[in-house]
Order: structure tokens, then C-alpha cells, then sequence
């Protein structure tokens, strides 16, 4: 279920128009225009420029100074246990009826506002190639968000993953631009139609967590437009964005909170944004007048560099005017005019979602984002019946990603409770890997061994290598990992491991095993969810995200500290527009498993591709004996112009369906007028690559069987 704002007023879909509702007055709803009192920014037949302004004509500059700011510092530290608490609260003017505005951490992994559904990981949902997977998860988010009396979700985070190493690699939606920006739009598109604000982040290139607060990212032209704006630029022009976040970290010299360049050229002139640029919590503000001059309209979560003293001394000395300050306010109170806060009732907290429904949805999400990446001699799926030896310590554990996305779960299911439940009484042994030759021994006695490891990824720290050792540094409790998987398997071949990482690790026992599971962090029912996949009761419906290495050197930004974590704060980008499999492809490394790979349980067969100016088609045929999701994907490889060399191909196309033995389905992937564009740093313009490009079509980035020309 869905909460839509008030009865009778329509709610703004796109926030650039204000909602127009004919036949109500002001003094018949329970809202801050419901009053008595000559307040002309009430008329609802305004536009929201419009009200906006005379409202910010209205106040005094003691408002004005109050209103540029956050007012509450210990919310955010409380809200993943205490309902009561909110990520972010700026208080209003009670006089003009102006609203408190309330918002909450609410990405892709759900509400972090006291226990919420905690649903998969972003990366996780990433893996389902699925459109309509985000909108779903979207919609428990604003339901839930909603019932806790929330304005803003602070989400989606639509950052690239420029190395594996990221700490915040869960959160967002992987390595390439066109399948974050697809996910990212319908994610905002969705919480926006339920009458909330979505908040896309972290504008503009935030790729690291390594001295985030300080690294300057030093990025060319080409790769800033092509790869880490492109999900931006699709939330605000097809998504309609009503909020953006601006990062912690520097941009080509630049704070990301005070570049005039990017804040007021790129996004708001050449976009089209007409939103509220919002600050990271703490820290992303780094002065005063240069913030308020380039576009930052409100520091969150309280006033460092926007309280009233500084920004009195920055009018008083003449580096700011009060028309500066009018013109931040604007934006953030046109936003929720747009929105409705000044015509509707402020939505109550009653904390009564479906958790139930919800909680159904999110099993479900995991089950359509967990990917089989090895399914060696049919080990899977298991048979009922099958006598099972489950191993790790994350298999007994909710494993998830710390930091601002962490959500409290309201119930959960680890992967031992799910698997054993499958495969009833009796079946399943347990030993949680602390004594190898236990663990081993324990092995020997199953006909099958079940393996979950994790790694542990959290906010404001990178993770030292990919290994399932160290890459667990931050859970040191999980033990060496990769040492357990060759204990086993030497014991029994017949091992699969399930992998619960929010990112790409090392598999160097690979070989040694029958089958391996990328689980991601699979929320709370993820338990119930790889059971399910284990045993067939459905397909795995996940395909990778992002490239796995095959070795810690091949990774991008690898092999130089330059590149990742920086010199003296700075990092230079200088693959350019070779991120993720382009990287790989480029320089003719081999992965472990490629970009957009991931097994069914059945067999499908590509045929008839078709290639035209405005398309590629392409038929689909399930050739097994169960049905089975495909994930058809289109790669072109474009002809390089003088100055822009060309990646030997990318994603520009992908669908996912669900088919029975035996049945084909025709698909059709439209090719827009970005499709063949590249960004012409000469010219500052987008221009159409010469020549014809070659059109791959296949399941993954290094699987590729029918090609074409597109001319």
C-alpha cells in the first residue's frame, strides 16, 4: 500500500507545476493555509514560483537567517532504534503558516527510522536488471516513510562504483551509468507519485570513502558527463527529482556544495532543476558565502557554515546579498509548495504499515537479486531430502551494510533458519567454521555442503583488499573466510558457497567448488530467500552489477595509490570513461565473472537479430525444461572520434522476463539519441560517434553471440 497525500488535493507528480485543486478552500483542510488570516501565498491557483516568492517577501530576516538551516543535531544519531527520531528536522514559521519540514534516511535498503523492513541492499536490487523491481522497492520506502511523518527520503544513492573496494558499494546500483540511471528514475519517479520528495545522491561524483570529507576527485570532462553525472541527469530531467544532495567530497578543486560550475551550470541552467540542492549531513558545506552565492540552499543536518552569525558577517561585509538568500530560500519553499506541505495535513505518525505485505515484497526483491554465478555438475538446485552441512558464521547472522542505510529489521530470517526450514527436519547440520577441522569433518558427513560467508562494508571507510580475510576487517569475528572454503571443499568437493558481500570479493577457491551464490545483503527475509534459490523453489533472478576480478590488481583504480586512495587528498580519475567491465575490456584482463553474468536453471537460446537506427530486436527462447528468468542484454560498440577512444563496448540496453519451457518472446531495444553519443570536450556539446557502431546482444558483457551494425 501506497499513502497518497489528503483526500481531495491532487498530489504534484512533477514538481514543476504547483497542484491546482478546483472547488476547496484553505479554511475546509487542517493545513497550514487552513486559516483565517490574510495569507495570499494560500491561493491555490498561484503557481508555485509564485507562492514561493510572496511567502519569502513575508519574512523577516530573522526568519530568513532561521529557515537556512537543520535543527537537530541528535537525531540522526538515534533514529535506527528510536521511531521518535528522524535523520533531519528544519523547524518553520509558525506565524506564516510555513511547515516543518521532516526528513529520513530512506534509500534503496528502506526507512532507517527505528525497525522498518529492511529490504536488500541497492546493489542487490541493482542485480534484478529490473525496472519494475525498483519501483517496487520504492514503494515500501514511501509507505513506510509516510507512516513515520516523513517529507524527504533521502534517497536514491545512484553513485558509481568506480573501485571494489568502495565502503558504500550496497547502496547504490553498480558500475554502469545506464543501468543506475534506469533504476535511479523509476526508484524517484515511484516515491514522488506517493507525495514525497526524493532526495538523489551524492551529487555530483562521490565514489569513495577514503578520506571522503577532504579527497578532491580530479575527473576529465568526458568520464564527469558520461559516467558519474549520467544517473544524476536522468533522476532530474526523466525522474523529476525534487531534492538533490550535494557530496562531502571536492570536485576538480571545487566543493561539491559551493561549485558554481556544476550547482548552477550543469544542473540547474542546462537541466533544468528547479529542486532544492541540500547539503550532506555534517561536513559537505565548506564556507559560507561561496555556498550560498553557487546554489547550496540548506545545510543539513544544523548550521556549521549557515548559521545566523556567519551568515550576518558574510551580508555585512557584502559577499552575499539578501537576494542570495532569497533566492535559497526560494528553491526549498517552492519544492514544497509543489508538494502540497502548505495545502495538505501533515502526515501523522502512526507507524502502522503493512509490515506484513512488505515484508513479502522484500523476500521476494532478494529472491530476483541473488545471482548464481557457478553451477558446476547440477549441484543446484538441491533436492529435498539432500543431507546438508551449512558452515560460516554469517550463515547464523543478518548481515547488512553500516551507515546511513542501515534499517533495524522488524523480523528476520538468517540463511541457517531459511535452509533448514526447506529442508525439514534432520537434514541440515550446522558448524559455524571456528575450528577448521570440525568444520571439515562436518563436511565429510553431508552429501552436500552450504558455505555462507560475508564480508563487512559500512559508511566512512573503504575496505582494505576484496578477500574474504581482510575484506572482513571490520567483523573480525567472521575469521578467515577463504582459509574455511579450502578447508571444506578438500573435504567435499560437493561444496556451494553463498556469498553475503555488498560488493565484489575475491574467489580464488572458485575452481574447488561446485557451486557459488552471490547473495549480496538480502534484507531481512534474505534467509528465506536463498533457501528458496537453493532448492528451485524459483529461479535466480540476479545478474552482476558489477565485474568480480579475478585478481586484486586487475580491479579498476588498482595498483596505484595515486588512483585509489589518493595523494595528498587528491584522486586522479585517470581511466576516464573506462569504469567497471569497459575497464576490463579495454585492457583485455579477464575476470572472475564479467559484468551482467548470472546462471538460470534452464537454458535460453538468442536468434533473429534485427538492427535499425531507432532499435535492435532480438528473439528469446527458453531451450530447458523449466521455466526461467532471461536478462537479454544490448552492448554497442562505438567508432572512436579524434580525442574520444571509445570503450569496446557498452550497456545500452537490457530487459528481463520470465519464460516458460519452450516459449520465445521478441525483444525490442530502442535506441534514444544518447545511445551513440559521447560528451566533445572541444565543444562542451554531446555529439553523435562517426560511422556505424557494431551492436552485440547476449547475457553478459563477455557473452555476446549475435552481433550487428547499427549506421
Amino acid at each position: 500500500m501506497i499513502i497518497v497525500a489528503a483526500a481531495a488535493i491532487p498530489v504534484a507528480r512533477s514538481f514543476s507545476d504547483a497542484p491546482r485543486p478546483a472547488g476547496l478552500t484553505g479554511s475546509a483542510l487542517s493545513s497550514p493555509c487552513a486559516v483565517r488570516v490574510a495569507r495570499p501565498w494560500c491561493d491555490i491557483r498561484l503557481s508555485a514560483d509564485a507562492r514561493a516568492q510572496l511567502v519569502v517577501k513575508a519574512l523577516t530576516q530573522d526568519e530568513k537567517l532561521g529557515l537556512m538551516a537543520g535543527d537537530d543535531l541528535l537525531g540522526p544519531l538515534k533514529a535506527a532504534d528510536d521511531a521518535r527520531f528522524r535523520a533531519g528536522t528544519v523547524h518553520g514559521v509558525a506565524r506564516l503558516g510555513i511547515p516543518e519540514l521532516f526528513m529520513v534516511d530512506a534509500g534503496s535498503m528502506g526507512v532507517k527510522q527505528g525497525p522498518n523492513t529492511a529490504l536488500a541492499a541497492g546493489v542487490s536490487l541493482a542485480a534484478t536488471f529490473d525496472t519494475g523491481a525498483a519501483r517496487r522497492a520504492a514503494a515500501v520506502v514511501a509507505d513506510e516513510a509516510a507512516h513515520r511523518g516523513n517529507d524527504v527520503v533521502l534517497g536514491p544513492a545512484v553513485d558509481i562504483m568506480r573501485t571494489p573496494k568502495g565502503g558504500r558499494t550496497f547502496e547504490a546500483y553498480g558500475e554502469d551509468p545506464l543501468l543506475s540511471s534506469r533504476m535511479g528514475v523509476e526508484w524517484v519517479k515511484t516515491v514522488q507519485k506517493a507525495g514525497l520528495m526524493a532526495e538523489v545522491k551524492h551529487f555530483p561524483a562521490n565514489n569513495q570513502e577514503a578520506n571522503r570529507y577532504r579527497v578532491n576527485a580530479v575527473i576529465d570532462q568526458r568520464a564527469l558527463r558520461e559516467v558519474y553525472l549520467a544517473p544524476f541527469e536522468a533522476a532530474v530531467r526523466q525522474g523529476d527529482a525534487a531534492t538533490v544532495m550535494c557530496g562531502y567530497n571536492l570536485v576538480n578543486g571545487r566543493p561539491s556544495c559551493s561549485d558554481r560550475t556544476v550547482l548552477g551550470g550543469i544542473l540547474r541552467k542546462q537541466w533544468g532543476f528547479k529542486g532544492a540542492v541540500v547539503s550532506d549531513w555534517a561536513m559537505a558545506a565548506k564556507n559560507t558565502d561561496a555556498s550560498v552565492t553557487n546554489g547550496l540552499d540548506l545545510e543539513m543536518p544544523v548550521g556549521a557554515h549557515y548559521t545566523p552569525p556567519l551568515l550576518r558577517s558574510v551580508l555585512n561585509s557584502k559577499k552575499i546579498t539578501w537576494g542570495d538568500v532569497d533566492q535559497r530560500l526560494h528553491a526549498r519553499l517552492r519544492v514544497m509548495f509543489a508538494y502540497g506541505m502548505f495545502d495538505k495535513p501533515k502526515r501523522a505518525a502512526d507507524g502502522r504499515p503493512d509490515y506484513a505485505g512488505h515484508g513479502k515484497t522484500a523476500q521476494d526483491l532478494a529472491e530476483q537479486g541473488i545471482t548464481l554465478l557457478k553451477n558446476s555438475g547440477g549441484v543446484l538446485p538441491l533436492t529435498t531430502g539432500t543431507k546438508v552441512a551449512v558452515i560460516g558464521k554469517a550463515a547464523s547472522q543478518f548481515r547488512t551494510g553500516i551507515g546511513s542505510m542501515y534499517v533495524k529489521p522488524t523480523a528476520v530470517t538468517t540463511p541457517l533458519q531459511g535452509i533448514t526450514a526447506r529442508a525439514g527436519a534432520g537434514n541440515v547440520t550446522y558448524n559455524d567454521g571456528n575450528d577448521l577441522n570440525a568444520a571439515a569433518n562436518a563436511a565429510r558427513n553431508a552429501q552436500v555442503v552450504v558455505v555462507v560467508a560475508a564480508d563487512a562494508r559500512a559508511e566512512d571507510a573503504d575496505v582494505s583488499c576484496l578477500t574474504l580475510k581482510c575484506g572482513a576487517a571490520k567483523d573480525t569475528a567472521l575469521g578467515d573466510q577463504d582459509a574455511l572454503i579450502n578447508a571444506v571443499t578438500a573435504a567435499n568437493p560437493s561444496t556451494v558457497v553463498v556469498l553475503q558481500t555488498g560488493g565484489p570479493v575475491l574467489t580464488p577457491w572458485a575452481a574447488k567448488t561446485k557451486g557459488i551464490v552471490q547473495a549480496w545483503y538480502a534484507g531481512q527475509h534474505g534467509g528465506a530467500a536463498i533457501a528458496r534459490v537453493l532448492y528451485g523453489d524459483t529461479d535466480p533472478g540476479g545478474r552482476l552489477p558489477v565485474t568480480f576480478p579475478a585478481a586484486e590488481k586487475d580491479a579498476p583504480a588498482a595498483g596505484s595509490s595515486a588512483l585509489h586512495p589518493g595523494v595528498n587528498n587528491t584522486v586522479t580519475y585517470r581511466e576516464g570513461v573506462n569504469v567497471g567491465y569497459r575497464h576490463y575490456d579495454t585492457g583485455k584482463i579477464t575476470p572472475a565473472f564479467p559484468f551482467g553474468h548470472g546462471l538460470s536453471y534452464t537454458t535460453f537460446k538468442l536468434t533473429g537479430l534485427k538492427t535499425g537506427r531507432t532499435g535492435v530486436t532480438v528473439t528469446v527462447t527458453n531451450t530447458g525444461t523449466r521455466r526461467g528468468y532471461a536478462v537479454p542484454q544490448l552492448y554497442l560498440g562505438l567508432t572512436a572520434a579524434k580525442g574520444a577512444a571509445q570503450p569496446p563496448r557498452q550497456l545500452k540496453g537490457f530487459t528481463k522476463l520470465a519464460l516458460d519451457p519452450g516459449r520465445s518472446t521478441t525483444v525490442t531495444f530502442p535506441l534514444g539519441a544518447r545511445a551513440r553519443a559521447y560528451w566533445d570536450t572541444a565543444t562542451s556539446t554531446w555529439k553523435t560517434a562517426p560511422g556505424c557502431a557494431k551492436a552485440m546482444v547476449g547475457f553478459s558483457s563477455r557473452d555476446l553471440p549475435l552481433t550487428g551494425t547499427v549506421c
